[in-house]
């Protein structure tokens, strides 16, 4: 840093003192300056910064007097800046003249040979760090930006990464930065070694690792690349496997990474210290318990003379902790101090409860909604504002906004409220997802070829909860068209009421079941009564008129059907009748999504009977879902339905109500509605008036889902079969079959795929190895 004297002639008395003071701030002693006052101040050799910015750095204004301190302290604001190089005062006689020479700033950055990182990643990444475009060039942090890529191709493994930066000066004091990457081969874990384990092997605690040697999904997971990273939660998984095993001392010593002098090759290892295996010797409990110790005792899940488990004891800290919130106590703390006997090695505990304050719940605030109103997930919360906390209603507030159906996503946080001690707020944060769907589905097999069926509907009408649909429905045997409407809110206190128009007609091709055609056309309304969180019964009743055609191709049941309902005693021609079908049902949801659940059930009962038309028959429907998590990210999903329809009196069960089986959402592997009874002349299937099937899958993230819990793959076994009326349902006529598919909540719409192996498929079933489906969820 220089001091010049002015460009024209000062007097040297003036020149010398201003000198001395760039002398002392050089050199770190005091030297004085005769004062001057300053009358104007001008800034040469800017050319992007605004003189502006010089002035509100420079310690001195105009009409101020101007020292050696001011001097020395205007150089230092201004290099401080960091957008000069150079900073040099002038006196040009009562006017400071400050000369500075501007750091280039940065036009552009560009990478070259990255494979391993987006650019736009890296973009982002050195732009929080310094470098990046109309930022100042500054060699230092273009130094670290270079470290920083460096370490993080390090931690990819790829240690023989190389990188070399270009600096390139262009026009307007501007220069471009070019990190040029040699990415080199990637560094690959050849072995890891666990030294000091006596009481599980190599193989077992090698398992619980994320990090390992390689193997079929390597390329995609990177398990065999190193990262210390993956390598602390490693230490961390190990410790807990012991842990849960009895080993409450088990340390990890230490780790050590190696890797070959050609950078291709690393070597782990993991050096323990496993300890003594210990068991409970016994549980207390002190603090405050509200007169509930009992009920808090019986939420400890450790058991004198159990083996020691970590993990039980933090699940009986987080019981004991969720009890408490459920009447108030949100930040309830418990603390279990550990006695250890190391010659019996056995190992108490003492629960210390501290329930600290008792909170209530301040705001209930929405984020996320974009279509959705705010009052059609507000109704749905059972924790109320200005109420006490409690846990179990934030729960459940949860499930039944997740159960709507209407959200990808649904997650709420309890955050305490600013300037408050015994007050929280409640953040409810939603994922919407398109509720107006094209739904679409097909599927292949060797006679049938290709085919296909369509619809559209709209949910969740333009944010107001109600579903509104106009159903258009075509496909290669059948055609749709419907109006409907649900309303789940009817009344203020959850009443819901639901209506449909419709006209359904129906003509099978004679190579799946049938040469024949049912028109139908009527309406129905039902009304749906809430009685308990998870419970709903509902009535409705509705009108319809059937018209069934038939041919000489068509079946003889319903050529029968036709002439028992007054028409020609042949059976070849048309007959219609008319029905005031009345239903009754019940509904129990306690799933914890209606889109992708991982807990709970959902049972259904559908009765519907016509007593006063034309048919005099009756129906039921049972339906029950099952899911529970096995492990880490794999949910068990059991799905069973179980139908029954029967004739009152002497009327015969009318055909056009049969049920159908086979293909995605009975048993997959046969063909759509296949399964059951055939005529024997055409060996087209006939449906029946009895059904039963079941369904078991193994649901699993797809690799690559990252945080979209609806893309799914999983493997199923099912089971099921049609029934005559009158016949015995026998388990052992069911048919089976077994395979894998893809499950995901597509932006158009639900998707299922299917690959299936029939497994005791007769000569007569039709088979249909591959399905998909777009519009129905399981």
């Amino acid at each position: 840093m220089k001091l010049h004297s002015a460009r024209i002639a000062l007097p040297s008395f003036r020149r010398s003192l201003i000198g001395a003071a760039v002398l002392a701030f050089c050199s770190g002693h005091a030297l004085a300056v005769a004062p001057f006052t300053v009358k104007d101040i001008r800034v040469e050799g800017i050319q992007r910064t605004e003189a502006g910015t010089v002035f509100a750095y420079l310690p001195v204004k105009v009409g101020e007097t101007f020292s050696d301190e001011k001097s020395i302290a205007a150089i230092k604001a201004l290099y401080a800046t960091g957008m000069f190089k150079d900073v040099r005062l002038e006196a040009d006689g009562d006017v400071l003249v400050v000369l500075v020479e501007e750091r280039p700033a940065i036009a552009t950055v560009e990478f070259t040979g990255t494979k391993e990182f987006e650019k736009d990643v890296l973009v982002k990444a050195l732009k929080e760090i310094g470098v990046g475009e109309a930022k100042i060039f500054d060699k230092a942090s273009v130094d670290r930006a270079e470290q920083e890529l460096k370490r993080q191709y390090l931690s990819h493994g790829l240690y023989g990464v190389k990188i070399t930066t270009t600096v390139t000066p262009i026009e307007r004091n501007r220069v471009n930065v070019v990190f040029a990457v040699d990415e080199g081969e990637v560094a690959r874990i050849k072995q890891i070694n666990i030294v000091g384990n006596k009481a599980f092997t190599d193989k077992e605690l090698r398992e619980q690792l994320a990090l390992n040697t390689g193997g079929w999904f390597s390329w995609y997971t990177k398990a065999d690349q190193y990262s210390k990273t993956k390598l602390t939660g490693d230490i961390e998984s190990l410790k807990s496997y012991y842990l849960d095993r009895g080993y409450i001392e088990m340390q990890v010593e230490s780790t050590q990474v190696s890797i070959t002098p050609d950078k291709k090759d690393i070597y782990l290892t993991i050096n323990i210290s496993e300890g003594e295996k210990y068991k409970v010797a016994g549980t207390k409990f002190e603090g405050e318990m509200f007169g509930r110790e009992e009920e808090i005792k019986a939420l400890n899940l450790m058991r004198e003379g159990d083996i020691y488990s970590g993990a039980r004891l933090t699940a009986t800290n987080k019981r004991i902790q969720d009890r408490l919130a459920t009447f108030g106590y949100a930040f309830a703390n418990v603390n279990a101090n550990p006695e250890i006997n190391r010659e019996k090695h056995e190992v108490g505990f003492t629960f210390f409860i501290d329930p600290g304050k008792r909170v209530y719940v301040r705001h209930m605030n929405i984020a996320g909604n974009t279509t959705t109103r705010d009052e059609v997930i507000r109704r749905e919360f059972r924790q109320f504002e200005s109420s006490w906390y409690d846990s179990n209603k934030i729960k459940l507030s949860r499930d039944r906004v997740d159960r709507l159906g209407y959200f990808k996503d649904v997650t709420i946080d309890t955050p305490e409220a600013q300037g408050t001690t015994d007050q929280v707020d409640v953040n409810v944060t939603v994922v919407e997802k398109p509720t107006g769907n094209f739904l679409i589905g097909g599927a292949f097999s060797q006679s049938e070829k290709f085919t296909l069926s369509a619809s559209i509907s709209q949910a969740n009408f333009a944010g107001s909860g109600n579903t509104v649909g106009i159903e258009l429905n075509t496909s290669h045997y059948s055609r749709t068209i419907a109006f409907s409407q649900t309303n789940p809110y009817y009344t203020d206190d959850g009443i819901s009421r639901s209506f449909e128009v419709y006209l359904r007609t129906t003509e099978p091709p004679a190579l799946n079941i049938g040469s024949y055609k049912i028109k139908q056309t009527g309406g129905r309304v039902s009304y749906g009564v809430p009685f308990s969180e998870v419970d709903t019964i509902f009535f409705g009743v509705g009108a319809e008129r059937s018209q069934i055609q038939t041919d000489s191709t068509s079946p003889l049941r319903f050529r029968q059907y036709v002439t028992d309902n007054g028409g020609p005693s042949d059976g070849i021609g048309s007959a219609t009748t008319n029905s005031i079908p009345l239903t009754a049902a019940w509904q129990r949801d306690s799933r914890d999504s209606a889109l992708t659940p991982s807990i709970g059930r959902l049972q259904r009962v559908n009765l519907e009977a016509d007593l006063i038309g034309d048919q005099k028959y009756f129906r039921a429907i049972y339906e029950h879902q099952y899911f529970r998590p096995l492990f880490s990210k794999v949910t068990l999903a059991l799905r069973g339905e179980l139908d029954y329809g029967h004739g009152i009196g002497n009327h015969v069960y009318p055909v056009f109500k049969n049920f159908y089986g086979g293909g995605i959402g009975s048993v997959r592997g046969y063909l759509s509605s296949s399964l059951g009874a055939v005529e024997p002349t055409t060996n087209d299937a006939l449906g029946g008036a009895s059904r039963m099937f079941g369904n078991a899958e193994l649901q699993m993230p797809f690799p690559g889902s990252g945080n979209d819990r609806s893309l799914r793959w999983f493997g199923f076994l099912d089971g099921g079969q049609v029934y005559q009326e009158g016949e015995k349902m026998r388990i052992s006529q069911l048919r089976y079959s077994a395979g894998l598919g893809i499950s995901w909540i597509s932006p158009v719409g639900p998707l299922k795929l299917s690959y299936a192996k029939p497994l005791n498929a007769k000569p007569t079933d039709r088979l249909e190895r591959f399905q998909f489906q777009m519009g129905t969820g399981f």
